[in-house]
């Protein structure tokens, strides 16, 4: 009985003794650990993390540069001839907006301006328009070749045959004019025989006409004025 109670005493002790053998060593682990740290931290203060960073490298596949192609080809042969589309001349548009023709001088300018007036005085004649009417649009054509008699007076554009013609014409219109207006103011008070003759309607008709072709032929004199 005493063997036993000394054998189990002395297996305690035995056990105590590697408890306490065992946590002295972990302490001075624990305290080995504790210094190694604390020197790291000193040796790594201010040079940012020290660590092992993991290979991000083969989740990314690097991309190759690439040549880009122009969307239109090389112009060949640019100062070729075969190359070249010719001038469309024929195209009015291109001679009016791109070409720019020269400007009218000032004299066919004014003659072009005549070319509305004469028109107006065979609208009449055609449309057999009244006295008043017909008159009135012989009246200001007078006046704006008179204008241009002033404006051309000693100038070589009054010996041009258009002027010439524009004066003759003037001059016809007028006497027409006159005519109709003395025949609407006495045919009332004349017999058609003798003086009265003048006044004819027939006669006055007859003028019409040839005061119609003489201002469809001046219009075409205006227009191949150059």
């Amino acid at each position: 009985m005493k063997k036993s109670v000394v054998l189990i005493l002395a297996i305690f002790l035995s056990i105590n003794q590697c408890f306490a053998w065992s946590w002295w060593w972990d302490k001075k682990d624990n305290k080995s650990s504790a210094k190694d740290t604390k020197n790291i931290e000193v040796d790594t203060e201010g040079k940012g993390y020290v660590g092992t960073l993991p290979d991000v490298s083969k989740s990314f596949s690097t991309s190759e540069p690439q040549t880009s192609k122009p969307a239109f080809e090389n112009a060949k042969d640019f100062n070729s001839a075969n190359e070249i589309k010719p001038v469309p001349r024929d195209n009015p548009a291109f001679v009016n907006i791109i070409l720019k023709p020269d400007k009218l001088s000032p004299y066919l300018n004014d003659i072009n301006n005549l070319l509305p007036q004469l028109e107006n005085i065979l609208t009449c004649i055609e449309e057999k328009y009244d006295v008043q009417k017909f008159n009135a649009k012989v009246y200001f054509f007078n006046k704006t070749v008179e204008y241009l008699q002033k404006k051309y007076s000693g100038m070589p554009e009054s010996n041009y045959t258009s002027f010439k013609k524009i004066q003759t014409l003037s001059t016809h219109a007028q006497s027409v004019a006159t005519l109709r207006a003395e025949a609407e103011k006495y045919k009332p008070y004349l017999a058609y025989a003798g003086a009265g003759y003048l006044y004819n309607e027939n006669v006055i008709n007859q003028q019409l006409d040839y005061l119609k072709t003489e201002i469809e032929d001046t219009i075409v004199v205006i227009k191949e004025t150059e």
